[in-house]
């Protein structure tokens, strides 16, 4: 049996702020956005993975927690962004900034060390974001672009004492993420 797995940082407390932030876009056709609830920043996708693979995955991630030399810090969410550009929108993202640094070195440390055990690298640079939305068609993507363009929120900070390795249940209502294990920065 497998799971479908990623390595996470949780925005908790800050749901209602994404939500705010969120809202403007709301009548956009064609964009499908997240459940603020659910909201984090991804270091690592690892995809399906079987289970009897994950009590090791978890003792790597404290090894990569540990090779980061990343303590408990406080990250600031703010600014918007889209992937791939402007032009062709695929997701459109909060960004990272006090804090983008210690995410990056984690990324980088758990990507060593997921890699090395056969989980496929990144195919991007690593650039610290919250998924807000993914778009499906390009109905109003002249209205996401002004709004990415114009608006600059500020959604607040969070003190991250720890990564999480998450598991992702597709539904019909939008995938589902629990946390499979919690590892301390420390």
């Amino acid at each position: 049996m497998s799971k479908r797995l990623f390595v996470s940082v949780g925005l908790d407390g800050l749901s209602e702020a994404v939500a705010t932030v969120q809202e403007p876009f709301v009548d956009a056709s064609g964009l499908n956005h997240v459940d603020p609830e659910q909201a984090h920043v991804t270091l690592q996708f690892l995809g399906e993975t079987e289970s009897h693979r994950v009590e090791e995955l978890v003792e790597e991630l404290h090894a990569a927690v540990a090779d980061s030399g990343v303590d408990p810090f406080t990250a600031g969410f703010e600014g918007l962004g889209v992937f791939p550009s402007l032009d062709y929108i695929n997701v459109v993202w909060l960004g990272v900034d006090d804090g983008s640094e210690q995410l990056t070195r984690l990324h980088d440390a758990i990507e060593e060390r997921t890699t090395a055990m056969g989980f496929e690298p990144s195919d991007h640079e690593f650039t610290p974001h919250v998924t807000l939305a993914r778009m499906n068609h390009a109905g109003d993507k002249e209205l996401v672009q002004e709004l990415v363009r114009e608006r600059n929120p500020t959604v607040g900070t969070r003190r991250v004492e720890e990564i999480r390795l998450t598991e992702s249940v597709r539904t019909d209502a939008g995938p589902l993420y629990s946390t499979v294990a919690s590892v301390p920065l420390s």
